[in-house]
């Protein structure tokens, strides 16, 4: 009898043992086939809760439990966490979600680009929408098609992404990765007259209007002002006056920005035009050879770093800027408050074309500013696409943008409003606002102007004259143009990173030359090597490219 029942003890004992194996396995399995580990077909594997997904209603809703999602933001300069304010607090009580915020200690392109190679990259990735590594981490497969993760977690996405912006965005195999933040249509600009215009040329006010506001607008009367400025006003506080700051140095502020100003077209007669060597830009660029002759300027505008740039800026050591008023929604307030209520910044008409056409300054386009991506890397992709989903909706833009009712702000004659106390610190210390409060343009990743401008308060004075002036001279229709530049890893874009590197080398020895005719000598070589370089290959695939974005426009 015993000998019996240790026999059936033994075999219970075994089937026991054989059910734990199979679990074993078939748990190995299916930890292999996890989310951060996609299928052969990159298609997100089909792990959604039993609850069956209503396209009417947002997906982040179903899960509200405690997770944590990494986020890169491509931009060095961003010096906002989540976790301190009051607004993040709100947002990760309510839907679950905590994000820890990673922002690279240098160039944004060289920091991902790294991360791709090692295979490890953030949850969430913000990059500006015209950065090379975009395109790499669509092209190598390094994030999910948001479509498909929509499609598969949270078919309320759609709603809220908007059909512009997903097509916009669709790549050749009709897959979308990114979804932008600032993204305008030019239908939407001509019918709100929201522009989303930021560049201006600005100038010290008490400095200018005491010079008796003097033309900048000419060859003539900008080096006469310089002139001025050094017999005059070379000192502030018992420091040097700069008297000229290019935002981006030479790729953006010495070329395409200083390009708008003088209404250089992008194409003509229906073909891409070849900015550079247009004959009144190249007439600037010898102006500022010439103020560099005459002592007026020095080379501190294309050398300055970040910290130099912002330690001039407030403290109002820059008389002429050529800078997005959006860079000084901070400063300006600061100035205008301190013991010289003057000295801060005004927009006025800077460098013109010889016919003495108004700017076309780029307004909002559908590219937006920055896109936000999911990684491959990320192990719970349907709560990202979940909370994607919501930062997009009306709802998530008005908690991430006006915080909680009640704290941050109220209902007032039916219209939501700023309480009193933040729209006082939102004059006076945007600082303490985004940083204790976490409110307003604090988290701009996922920001839709279309939406959020609506609770804006009205703009101070000394922010809403720069705006008004960039508003006014917005080219609506421009912002196709931007962004034709090929990016990624192809030929195309190896040769146009060569020839923008060597443009960023050569554009200093230009404003330095020694006189007009080595600076001419100097410019004839760089257009040698830019052929050299693949140029023609360059403009081939830009004139394509436009001619694909005009193809969209029209569907």
């Amino acid at each position: 009898m015993r000998h019996k029942h240790m026999k059936r003890s033994m075999a219970l004992i075994m089937a026991v043992v054989l059910m734990l194996s199979l679990a074993a396995c078939t748990g190995s399995k299916n930890s292999s086939n996890k989310p951060n580990s996609p299928p052969a077909d990159n298609k997100p594997e089909n792990t959604q809760n039993e609850v069956k997904l209503n396209p009417d209603e947002p997906g982040w809703k179903l899960d509200t439990s405690p997770v944590e999602l990494s986020w890169f933001v491509g931009a060095s300069w961003y010096g906002r966490s989540w976790g301190e304010s009051l607004n993040s607090k709100y947002i990760t009580e309510k839907t679950g979600v905590k994000v820890n915020i990673e922002v690279p200690s240098g160039e944004a392109n060289e920091h991902i680009t790294l991360m791709m190679t090692s295979g490890k990259l953030p949850d969430l990735i913000t990059m500006g929408s015209w950065e090379t590594a975009v395109k790499k981490l669509w092209e190598g497969d390094h994030v999910y098609a948001l479509n498909e993760l929509a499609d598969q977690y949270d078919p309320y996405f759609f709603k809220v992404a908007g059909d512009g912006t997903l097509k916009w965005y669709k790549q050749e195999n009709g897959n979308t990765y990114g979804i932008p933040n600032d993204s305008y249509s030019p239908n939407l600009m001509h019918e709100t007259g929201m522009t989303a215009a930021n560049q201006t040329f600005l100038v010290r006010k008490d400095l200018y209007e005491d010079m008796g506001s003097p033309d900048l607008s000419t060859p003539e009367g900008f080096l006469n002002a310089l002139q001025l400025l050094k017999d005059q006003y070379s000192e502030y506080k018992g420091q040097p006056i700069s008297p000229f700051f290019a935002q981006g140095n030479v790729p953006y502020g010495m070329t395409e920005y200083l390009q708008n100003l003088l209404a250089v077209p992008h194409e003509k007669d229906g073909k891409v035009y070849d900015r550079i060597t247009d004959p009144d830009y190249l007439t600037w660029l010898k102006t500022f050879r010439t103020a560099y002759e005459r002592g007026l300027i020095n080379v501190d505008f294309l050398v300055d770093s970040d910290t130099q740039v912002e330690e001039k800026t407030n403290n109002a050591r820059y008389f002429m800027m050529v800078r997005e008023w959006t860079g000084m929604t901070a400063v300006n307030p600061m100035l205008a408050a301190s013991s010289n209520p003057d000295s801060y910044y005004i927009a006025v008409d800077g460098p013109k074309n010889s016919k003495g056409d108004s700017a076309k300054l780029f307004p909002g386009n559908m590219d937006g500013w920055m896109v936000t991506m999911i990684s491959k890397s990320c192990e719970n992709p349907e709560r990202a696409i979940r909370f994607l989903t919501y930062l997009a909706s009306e709802e998530g833009q008005k908690d991430l943008f006006l915080g909680q009712e009640g704290e941050t702000w109220e209902m007032v004659d039916g219209k939501p409003q700023l309480k009193a106390d933040m729209a006082q610190l939102l004059d006076s210390d945007i600082e303490k606002l985004e940083k204790e409060y976490g409110i307003m343009d604090t988290y701009w990743m996922m920001r839709n102007p279309v939406i959020v401008d609506q609770w804006r308060p009205e703009k101070a004075s000394v922010i809403k004259q720069m705006a008004d002036f960039a508003n006014a001279q917005a080219d609506i229709d421009g912002g196709i143009y931007k962004g034709l530049d090929p990016l990624g890893d192809s030929d195309v874009a190896v040769n146009w990173a060569r020839i923008s590197q060597n443009w960023e080398e050569v554009m200093p020895e230009l404003i330095t030359a020694k006189d007009e005719a080595a600076f001419d000598k100097i410019f004839e070589s760089f257009l040698a090597r830019r052929t050299s370089y693949g140029y023609d290959q360059v403009m081939e695939y830009r004139q394509t490219e436009l001619d694909a974005r005009k193809a969209k426009m029209a569907e």
